[in-house]
């Protein structure tokens, strides 16, 4: 296989194979990060194709973002039953099945299933817990920086495609960013196949940072309904938690803040003040760079510091951006400084998270109990699309969701620092659990 050839080369240059399992999990979480975007541009020209609403396009936005989050912990059990590899293509399968099929419908319900039910199921298996499967799975040393990487390439994906889908949409009509993003999937699929492995053991590693490999206990021989239980048994365990349900929450916070808002509605919203869409989505690539910055260094900075307080500064710092755009005028100057200021923090909340979980519940649950975290981010960025569509038809403006949206980042920052020290990362938390 290739991967053998490869990782054998790379040995003699000292290179851990891992590296490479990080970029094709770095570029399929791009691609379907992107494709999770691509609606973002596509609400004006549906409009004006078929009449729809705001509110009932969003309607249809909301369930993918459900989906996208609530597959999270049963996108982990796959991975454990079936490995990273087989799951990776068949979800890129289903993401270009509901795209092509998109091209070709004519009613609200169909948007409904190929852009809701299809594609949600397959972005959310190739979500923010495949980041933290390969980094827990791949990595000891490192994993914060890892976690910050792969978390980066989802979120960046989700905005930095925009503009080229907007200006396509805007010259080609919107079809043409759905060519687009199938081709990214067929790449990506190229990537997984020849490059993924499931466990370091595979090439008979040792993960990067340890010195004897890591033996794969065998392949779960689990029935399909054991296995589709087991999210629900780690739930019922960590349920009683209140570092759980504290992460839970602000995670919840979070998507309603970012992906549900942002993501969905602020092309649209930049319309309303006379921004064209290639320019709004222009602005959308700050965020986005700025947040393949800022979410890098926060996992550099999970490896080393409290992650307690790390997740307040940066719920609370996000929340005064949010209400901060709303007093910008949508200008030039202003929109540039919240697209920075912003995306900086886009989801630098993900590092010390996924470290938070996986110091208090372990290495071995924490793809599983992180899954059950990022459904609620999913649930906050659904409530936020939805509810944010609504607000646009109901009362004519965004701008009382941006409000709401910040308040709730605020509490966010509070709970944070109500964490049990426990939950710490470090040594001490090591020898507490």
């Amino acid at each position: 296989m290739v991967s053998t050839a490869l990782a054998t080369t790379l040995a003699r240059r000292n290179i851990h194979y891992g590296w490479v399992v990080v970029g094709a999990t770095f570029l399929t979480m791009l691609v379907t990060a992107g494709a999770m975007g691509a609606p973002g541009v596509l609400i004006k020209p549906l409009q004006e194709e078929f009449g729809w609403t705001t509110s009932s396009i969003s309607s249809a936005l909301a369930v993918r973002l459900v989906l996208f989050g609530m597959m999270g912990p049963f996108a982990a059990a796959f991975m454990n039953n079936f490995g990273v590899r087989k799951v990776v293509v068949f979800a890129l399968a289903l993401v270009a099945i509901g795209f092509i099929g998109s091209l070709f419908m004519t009613k609200l319900w169909h948007l409904l299933v190929l852009w809701g039910l299809i594609i949600g199921f397959g972005t959310g298996l190739t979500a923010v817990v495949l980041g933290a499967t390969i980094s827990n799975r791949w990595f000891t040393k490192h994993r914060g920086l890892v976690i910050g990487m792969l978390s980066a390439s989802s979120a960046t994906g989700q905005l930095v495609f925009l503009p080229i889908m907007a200006a396509l949409t805007q010259t080609y009509g919107w079809r043409s960013a759905v060519y687009l993003v199938c081709g990214m999937i067929v790449v990506a699929a190229i990537a997984v196949l020849a490059l993924m492995r499931d466990h370091p053991a595979d090439l008979y590693l040792p993960l990067v940072g340890e010195v004897h490999i890591t033996p794969v206990s065998g392949k779960p021989n689990d029935s399909l309904g054991k296995m589709l239980l087991s999210p629900i048994t780690i739930l019922r365990e960590v349920s009683t938690s209140s570092t759980f349900w504290i992460l839970f929450s602000t995670f919840f916070i979070c998507g309603l803040s970012t992906n549900g808002l942002i993501q969905t509605h602020f092309v649209t919203l930049c319309g309303d003040f006379g921004i064209m869409p290639i320019e709004a989505s222009g602005f959308l690539a700050i965020i986005g760079i700025c947040d393949f910055i800022g979410t890098i260094c926060s996992g550099w900075l999970s490896d080393r510091f409290d992650n307690r307080w790390l997740l307040f500064w940066y719920y609370g710092l996000r929340g005064l951006s949010l209400l901060f755009l709303p007093f910008t005028d949508f200008g030039f100057y202003g929109l540039t400084m919240f697209s920075i200021f912003y995306g900086l923090d886009w989801v630098a909340t993900i590092p010390p998270t996924v470290r938070l979980a996986a110091d208090r519940f372990g290495r071995e649950k924490a793809g599983l109990v992180f899954g059950w975290i990022f459904a609620a981010h999913q649930l906050g960025a659904a409530t936020a699309a939805y509810g944010a569509g609504l607000s646009r038809t109901e009362l004519q403006s965004y701008l009382p969701a941006f409000f709401i949206a910040g308040g709730f980042c605020i509490l966010a920052a509070i709970l944070c620092i109500t964490l049990s020290k426990v939950a710490r990362t470090g040594p001490a938390a090591a020898v507490a659990h």
